[in-house]
């Protein structure tokens, strides 16, 4: 018998809900005080910190770790969310071993860096926890903005804007906001409905509506906002997904690995959660990782990541690309999808082994599937009226973009790094320019 007659598809219950819970638990354990001020007592509290401009919010991260050190932790999260108000979400999804840590002086010197990640959620966790938001509105302006967008980007203005006095309404698509906060990440980096509880403590500094189930083109319109307000802030993300283009690609047991995602993380019990047997991930990025890890935690027998440059060229960091293997994830490199074998569902992904100008070497080979998932990127959804820059929205400064009155940030705009803490410090720096336009009389 081969491995492609042993597939037995698409099922739930693979494994039981123990199995489950052990596997989607925290990937990185809070740390207890005892430990915060041990991992605290290692920086050098450098007067010229390279971490400070590794990252992308600015955050002074020698002044909050000594105020750990102290032992006043809520202190600290003031510090961090002075510059990054998500600074709870970030210090558990940003790839601090790119950043912030692998500019630490002790990692340069001893090959470990400083934990900044954990001291920062161990901070902002200390604040969130006792129910405190450090932050309240300026008198009011009489302005509104309108942001559409409830991720990183958009939460992000809109509660810079607040603050500033302005009123906020954001419009998001989805029936929660979050964008891929709430909808986008692995579960494992963010259990315990995180994503909502961080988005809950944000919305008390006052002055911001949400209305989701709202979307541009689906009952909105960029014309219709910039007539009923005075500024504009889009943080609209990415949406289409890119197809691969081949024969059998609507075979049942194909998917885009974002809906595979967002499907998780809303499901109340996974053991009702179908996964295959078998399955394929097409992409080198963090979706593609995410994707394929919990393939593997929801109880797949093989998962495979199968990426069309080399392992030095792959997006996802090397520490999510170990990650992934030591999930048993195996890992392909140089191979890109040739054609998707089946009947009336997908049974095999035949792949072709490319070279480095990705000119196909005419070596094909395959593996036993029943499940494909695509992460091969997003691609934008194009409103009516913006200039687009290699696939993006056309911005300068912070965030203008061609049109007067209108912003952008995130991953939907042309610039900066596909990351949370990226679409964060664009958010915040678009909110302040709005508001010195609002308040200068500048639209």
């Amino acid at each position: 018998m081969t491995d492609a007659m042993r597939l037995d598809g698409i099922r739930a219950g693979r494994l039981g809900p123990e199995d489950l819970a052990r596997n989607f638990g925290d990937l990185h354990p809070a740390l207890d005080r005892h430990e915060a001020t041990v991992a605290a007592d290692r920086c050098y509290f450098c007067h010229d910190a390279p971490c400070i401009t590794a990252c992308p919010t600015d955050i002074d991260i020698p002044l909050f770790i000594r105020q750990i050190q102290a032992g006043q932790p809520e202190s600290a999260a003031k510090t961090i969310f002075d510059q990054n108000i998500l600074g709870g979400m970030c210090a558990r999804v940003c790839p601090t071993e790119t950043l912030c840590e692998e500019a630490c002086v002790r990692e340069k010197a001893e090959g470990k860096p400083v934990q900044i990640g954990s001291l920062q959620r161990y901070a902002t966790d200390s604040m969130m926890a006792a129910g405190e938001h450090p932050y309240s509105r300026a008198a009011p302006t009489g302005k509104h903005v309108a942001v559409v967008g409830a991720g990183p980007a958009g939460l992000a203005c809109a509660h810079r804007l607040a603050m500033q006095g302005h009123d906020v309404t954001i419009y998001d698509a989805r029936p929660k906001p979050g964008g891929l906060n709430e909808y986008g990440i692995a579960q494992y980096k963010t259990p315990g409905g995180f994503a909502q509880a961080e988005v809950d403590w944000l919305l008390k500094i006052g002055g911001i509506t949400v209305e989701t189930g709202r979307a541009i083109g689906d009952g909105l319109t960029l014309e219709g906002l910039r007539a009923d307000h005075d500024a504009v802030f889009l943080g609209i993300g990415l949406g289409g997904v890119g197809k691969l283009g081949m024969e059998g690609e609507s075979l049942a047991g194909t998917d885009n690995a974002v809906d595979f995602i967002a499907a998780l993380r809303q499901h109340a019990d996974l053991t009702q959660l179908p996964i295959g047997r078998h399955v394929v991930v097409i992409g080198g990025g963090m979706t593609a990782v995410d994707a394929a890890v919990q393939s593997k935690l929801l109880g797949a027998e093989s998962v495979t990541i199968a990426y069309r440059r080399d392992r030095e060229k792959m997006p996802a960091s090397r520490f999510e690309q170990d990650l992934a293997a030591s999930h048993g994830v195996r890992l392909l490199f140089s191979v890109v999808p040739h054609a998707l074998h089946g009947g009336d569902r997908l049974r095999e992904v035949e792949l072709a082994y490319v070279g480095p100008d990705m000119s196909p070497t005419g070596e094909t080979f395959r593996l036993p599937a029943d499940q494909l998932f695509r992460a091969i990127g997003q691609k934008l959804v194009a409103v009516e009226g913006l200039e687009v820059e290699h696939g993006k929205i056309s911005v300068t400064g912070s965030g203008r973009t061609s049109l007067s009155g209108v912003w952008a940030g995130g991953d939907c705009a042309a610039g900066g790094e596909d990351l949370t803490v990226t679409a964060v410090a664009e958010g915040r720096d678009a909110a302040m320019d709005i508001h010195a336009s609002l308040t200068q009389g500048q639209i």
